[in-house]
C-alpha cells in the first residue's frame, strides 16, 4: 500500500500541474490493487497489478471504504437539538468539536482552515475511485467468465450511483426539476484517469448518471445479496426509489419502492423486542437492511433528541422506548439516538431499508389523491412500531392529510440517521411542509430560512485550492 502510495505522490508532486491532487489523496489508502500498469510499465516490488477476474472482485470486497457512509447530516436536521448550556460549553477547540458546532449551526462553512480534511467528501470519491478501476477493466481482465464479469461491473455501478446520490444531496443544491439542467451537480468522475475534468457539470447530469449506472446494472444483480452489505436487485430498485423521491418524480418513486418491497418487504415487530432490545439482529441479520451502508465515528454520540421529534414520538412508541436512550457523554443532557447500543461496532445503520421503502410509496400514493393506499402502508409499519394497547389506526379525509402523516411518519421512523436532513432540503419546495428553524448555541441565535443555500454544504477549501476548477458553493 505504501508503495503505491509513493508512486502516485511522486507522479503528482513532479508534476507542474498538481490540479489533481485530490483525487490522487483519496485513492491513496483505498486502492491496494490499482492500474499500476498507467503509471509504470512494470509493477513495484510487493503491488498487484489488475489482471484477473477475481482481482476487481477482490476490490469491492473493500467494505471498510465501501460501506461507510455519510456523517455530517445526523448533526445538520432538527431531529437534534444540544439545548443544556452546560454540555454547549464543553465544546472545545479541537478540530473534530469545530466541525461539529459548525456544522450544527448551519454556519456558512465547517472548516476553520484550508489544511482539514472532509471525510464525507473524501469517504465517497475513495468509493468512486473504487469503482471506476472496476469498471475500466473488469471486462478485460483474465480467468472470469462473461457472467461473472458482468456480475463485478454491476456490483461496482450500484456503488457509484449510491456515492454520488449522496454527494449531489450534501455538495449539490436539492434537486428543482426547472431548474435542474443549470445548477451546479458535483465532479463526475467514470473513469480511473486522475485526469479527467473536475468542472463541476449541471445536477440533471449525475443524477441521469446515477439512473443509467443502475438500470444498467439491473439485469447482472442477484435478486437478493449473500450478504446485505453487497448490491441486489432491491438495492438497485430502492436507490432509484430514493433518486426519484430526490429528483420529484413521485410516480417513478413509488414504482421503484414497490419493485424493491416485491424482492425483500419483511420488517422486524418491535413488540418481540420490547423487554430484550439487545437481541435486536444485528447488521448482517437485519431483515429490514435492503443494503447496508453505516455511519460511524464522532457525530451521532455527540448530539441529543430535539424536543419536538421527542414529542412527536411519545413515549408509548417503541421506536422511542427502544431507540432513544442516555448515551454514554450525553446522559446528563438529554436523550440521544440509540440504537448503535446495541451492536458491539457502535455503527449507526443508514442505507435503504424496507420501512423506507414502505414510506416512499405511501407518499407517491398521497401525492397522487391515493390517501386510502397511503395511511393502509403507514398503519401496516405503525402496527409493528407500537404494542398492541397502546395502537390506534391513523386516518386521513384527503391527500393533504396523508402526506402530512406521511411526512411525520419519515420523521418518526428514520430519526437520528440523517435521512431527515435530506427531507428538510427537498421539502422545502413544498409550501406546506417548508418552515424556519432556529437553534440557539451558546446565547447566539442561528436560522435556516426555507431554501437557503445553507441546505447546500461547501465543498472544503482544501480541495478548491488544489483544484481551481472546482467550482465552490454560495
Amino acid at each position: 500500500m505504501m508503495k503505491k502510495a509513493n508512486i502516485l505522490n511522486t507522479h503528482f508532486n513532479h508534476s507542474i500541474n498538481m490540479k489533481k491532487y485530490i483525487v490522487a489523496l483519496v485513492v491513496v489508502g483505498s486502492l491496494i490493487t490499482s492500474s499500476c500498469r498507467k503509471y509504470v510499465e512494470i509493477p513495484a516490488v510487493g503491488m498487484h497489478a489488475l489482471k484477473y477476474t477475481s482481482d476487481y472482485q477482490d476490490l469491492l470486497n473493500n467494505t471498510s471504504v465501501l460501506e461507510h457512509s455519510y456523517s455530517f447530516p445526523l448533526v445538520s436536521s432538527d431531529d437534534v437539538s444540544i439545548d443544556s448550556i452546560k454540555y454547549q460549553n464543553s465544546f472545545t477547540t479541537q478540530t473534530a468539536d469545530v466541525q461539529f458546532v459548525l456544522t450544527y449551526t448551519w454556519a456558512p462553512t465547517r472548516y476553520a482552515t484550508n489544511v482539514e480534511s472532509d471525510v464525507d467528501w473524501e469517504r465517497f470519491y475513495q468509493q468512486i475511485m473504487i469503482c471506476n478501476n472496476v469498471s475500466d477493466g473488469v471486462m478485460t481482465s483474465e480467468g472470469g467468465t462473461v457472467t461473472q464479469k458482468n456480475a463485478i461491473l454491476a456490483l461496482a455501478l450500484v456503488h457509484r450511483a449510491y456515492a454520488y446520490l449522496n454527494l449531489v444531496n450534501l455538495y449539490a443544491p436539492p434537486y428543482n426539476p426547472s431548474t435542474a439542467s443549470t445548477d451546479l451537480g458535483v465532479p463526475l468522475l467514470t473513469t480511473a484517469n486522475l485526469f479527467a475534468s473536475l468542472k463541476r457539470p449541471p445536477l440533471a447530469d449525475v443524477y441521469a448518471q446515477i439512473i443509467k449506472d443502475l438500470t444498467t446494472a439491473l439485469p447482472n444483480l442477484p435478486d437478493l445479496p449473500a450478504y446485505n452489505s453487497d448490491p441486489s436487485k432491491a438495492a438497485a430498485y430502492a436507490i432509484l426509489a430514493e433518486t426519484s423521491l430526490e429528483m420529484r418524480n413521485f410516480t417513478d418513486a413509488g414504482t421503484y419502492a414497490g419493485k424493491a418491497l416485491a424482492l425483500q418487504s419483511t420488517l422486524i415487530d418491535l413488540n418481540t423486542y420490547a423487554s430484550a432490545p439487545g437481541t435486536l439482529p444485528g447488521k448482517l441479520l437485519d431483515p429490514e437492511t435492503i443494503f447496508s451502508k453505516l455511519s460511524s465515528g464522532y457525530n451521532f454520540n455527540k448530539v441529543t433528541l430535539s424536543g419536538d421529534l421527542l414529542t412527536l414520538l411519545g413515549t408509548k412508541d417503541l421506536r422511542y422506548i427502544l431507540f432513544t436512550g442516555l448515551n454514554f457523554g450525553t446522559a446528563a443532557y438529554g436523550r440521544s439516538y440509540y440504537r448503535q447500543n446495541y451492536n458491539s461496532n457502535q455503527d449507526v445503520y443508514i442505507g435503504p431499508n424496507v420501512p423506507e421503502m414502505m414510506l416512499i410509496k405511501a407518499e407517491s400514493a398521497a401525492r397522487a389523491n391515493d390517501p386510502a393506499t397511503a395511511v393502509s402502508l403507514l398503519n401496516a409499519l405503525r402496527k409493528k412500531r407500537f404494542t398492541p394497547a397502546d395502537y390506534t389506526d391513523l386516518t386521513a379525509s384527503n391527500a393533504a392529510d396523508a402526506l402530512a402523516l406521511v411526512i411525520n411518519e419519515r420523521r418518526r421512523e428514520l430519526f437520528g440517521r440523517g435521512f431527515r436532513w435530506f427531507d428538510m432540503r427537498r421539502l422545502n419546495q413544498d409550501a406546506a411542509f417548508a418552515k424556519t428553524y432556529t437553534r440557539v448555541f451558546k446565547s447566539v441565535t442561528y436560522t435556516l430560512e426555507p431554501n437557503s443555500a445553507r441546505y447546500t454544504y461547501q465543498i472544503d477549501n482544501k480541495y478548491i485550492l488544489l483544484n481551481p476548477e472546482i467550482v465552490q458553493n454560495p
